[in-house]
């Protein structure tokens, strides 16, 4: 597995501090008391990325939707999904953002993991191949033979750039994809390291502003519209350990998930204060959706695409994958 969104800040004030914060065991004290749940975890350690996609987690902290389910959640940076498995594994975190495309190569090479709630949908431009003002490419077609960088390889960044060459006749062997984290990627896609990035927000926003970048091709269109982005996981061992901690988490998500689906301004005030992204830029950059509950027919969507593009070498059902909620 790769990681993703990982890398250091870009030279806009917009870029994010992807750096890795210092991780510890949740606290294990029982609660009998906590609103009568009787959680058998009352502090826990929650894995997430300083993006859009993770606004939640922060808005149900700030909004007390944790609080009231006598849970205490502490947010801890990562670098990303594929990166915080052995955390959540050994303990360090006991639940983590993860993207859908590593969760299911995850799942396929025998790891216990749960997806415990949804996060993040895509939506139009939100991941978008982005190219310099003063580029001669002017369709996919003309990416054959050229170098695009991706946050990461044989992920969410390839699997979607794929979709769009097959729709321009051409396949992955057609063009050179390169790592390369976001943050890096306009400047070195100035220097001459690489034809093309592909890029989601802030990014997006920061390189037309500061560079004049372009977009090339919408990357969530076609196979990929609507397509699913990232979730929140544990793992089996977890999920079996804390049921009653887990179910709190679960409701507490949905809520700060429905508040962030209806209300764009609570959004926008959120970001400035877990990511770099400051508040004319919050306002401004294409948001995806967050869906309230997780939804195997969507979900496997995802897992389908992978194994039709060979990053599955046999089919994975979602629905062993996905923790129910509690009744």
């Amino acid at each position: 597995m790769t990681r993703t969104m990982r890398g250091h800040a870009i030279v806009v004030g917009v870029a994010l501090a992807l750096t890795l914060a210092g991780c510890g065991g949740g606290g294990e004290t029982a609660n009998t008391s906590a609103g009568g749940k009787g959680l058998e975890k009352t502090t826990i350690k929650v894995g997430a990325l300083p993006v859009p996609d993770a606004v939640s987690v922060y808005l149900a902290n700030a909004k007390g939707f944790f609080k009231e389910e006598g849970l205490t959640v502490e947010p801890v940076t990562i670098t990303g999904g594929a990166a915080a498995l052995p955390q959540i594994q050994s303990g360090a975190l006991d639940i983590s953002q993860t993207n859908y495309v590593s969760t299911f190569l995850a799942v396929s090479q025998g790891k216990k993991i749960k997806l415990v709630a949804d996060m993040y949908q895509a939506a139009p431009n939100t991941f978008n191949i982005m190219v310099p003002k003063d580029s001669p490419i002017k369709t996919v077609a003309d990416l054959k033979g050229k170098t695009i960088f991706v946050n990461n390889l044989n992920n969410i960044a390839t699997l979607a750039a794929e979709t769009q060459l097959k729709v321009a006749g051409l396949t992955k062997d057609d063009v050179k994809f390169a790592e390369k984290p976001f943050p890096e990627q306009g400047n070195a896609i100035n220097s001459g390291q690489a034809d093309a990035g592909w890029m989601t927000e802030p990014f997006i926003t920061a390189n037309q502003s500061v560079f004049g970048f372009r977009k090339l091709a919408d990357t969530m269109t076609g196979q990929t519209e609507d397509f699913p982005i990232a979730g929140w996981m544990a793992t089996e061992d977890w999920v079996q350990k804390y049921p009653k901690t887990l179910a709190a988490f679960q409701r507490a998500i949905a809520k700060a998930q429905q508040l962030a689906s209806s209300d764009r301004k609570a959004i926008e005030e959120a970001l400035p204060k877990y990511t770099k992204i400051d508040a004319k830029t919050a306002s401004v950059i294409t948001l995806g959706t967050y869906p309230s509950e997780l939804n195997e027919n969507r979900l496997q969507k995802v897992a389908d695409l992978m194994l039709e593009y060979k990053y599955l070498t046999s089919p994975v059902d979602v629905k062993s994958v996905i923790a129910a909620p509690a009744s």
